[in-house]
């Protein structure tokens, strides 16, 4: 296990390199001079050529791009021109915030998606099968603004249930922090448990089609037992990698829910970076949600050795 373990670690080093590649060059060619923006109405030449030259601007963008690598591994991912705050002082107040949305949405999606799945594989080709898949597929075309402006107008506006926008940090009331998180956390896990239930259904009609599912039953045992102890373990593979996955849709989808309903998380802080073009913020918070998502990656191939030993030994 261990070495499979230091195999995995040793593949993301090239593509952690890469994407800290990606993520400067991309932001570094964005059109603009950012020591234009940072000047702003002082920007005459010589403030230019004084700021760009301090600030490294006119050197070639290899060296810029070791010099910004070279801090990032020391820790420093740079600071905000527009309000002096490093980066990851920006990330540590709002990572909280994104991560408490993710996790909450990924819930829901697993609690609405699994069971469903579960359902529909063991009444396979049934009415209720069919309108489920239907339905799936129905959700996958909604887009995430689309189902956040239906359910704020339905709880909040409609039947004024729940907060339409805003945000009560956890520590300071519990209640009223779930209250505000329960809409944008279910207009993203709307978008997710159609992909959860699809996935897990087909392969769990894989699964029941087994000899082994064919001897349970044989045995008499319970229909609720070969599900969920024989036949959704092996199953889960797959549910594994969509989970990993959708941790990078969440991320994109986040953007948009924290904006529409007033979240301050990385979502915000990435929208305000653009619209004021901190360049610095941006570049270091893709990176770090880059590395993150990576990372995740890294966890969900850990997990494949956990539910299949085959694969830590390499048989598979």
């Amino acid at each position: 296990m261990l070495l499979f373990v230091a195999r995995r670690l040793l593949y993301l080093i090239p593509v952690l390199i890469a994407v800290s590649l990606l993520t400067f060059f991309i932001a570094s060619l964005l059109p603009g001079d950012l020591a234009y923006t940072i000047l702003g109405d002082q920007a005459t030449p010589e403030n230019v050529a004084a700021l760009r030259k301090d600030m490294g601007l006119d050197q070639p963008i290899w060296i810029r791009y070791f010099g910004w690598l070279g801090n990032i591994l020391q820790g420093d991912f740079g600071r905000s021109f527009r309000t002096g705050q490093t980066v990851l002082q920006a990330v540590a107040e709002r990572l909280p915030v994104s991560l408490e949305l993710m996790i909450l949405a990924e819930i829901m999606g697993l609690v609405i998606g699994v069971p469903l799945a579960i359902v529909c594989a063991a009444r396979s080709g049934s009415a209720f099968d069919r309108f489920m898949t239907g339905s799936a597929f129905a959700m996958l075309s909604v887009p995430a603004f689309l189902s956040a402006i239906l359910l704020i107008y339905l709880f909040a506006v409609e039947l004024r249930w729940l907060p339409a926008t805003g945000y009560v940090p956890f520590a300071e009331d519990p209640a009223a922090n779930l209250r505000f998180m329960v809409l944008p956390a279910l207009t993203l896990a709307l978008a997710e448990w159609p992909g959860i239930m699809r996935v897990l259904r087909s392969d769990m009609i894989a699964t029941l089609q087994e000899d082994y599912i064919a001897l349970a039953k044989a045995k008499g045992l319970k229909a609720s037992r070969i599900l969920f102890v024989h036949a959704l373990k092996p199953s889960s593979l797959t549910l594994v990698t969509i989970t990993g996955i959708n941790i990078g849709r969440l991320i994109g989808g986040a953007v948009i829910v924290e904006t529409i309903f007033a979240l301050p998380g990385i979502g915000r802080l990435l929208v305000g970076a653009i619209y004021t073009r901190d360049l610095i913020i941006l570049q270091g918070v893709v990176l770090m949600v880059a590395a993150g998502f990576v990372i995740v990656n890294f966890i969900v191939d850990l997990l494949y050795a956990v539910l299949d030993p085959r694969i830590r030994h390499g048989h598979a």
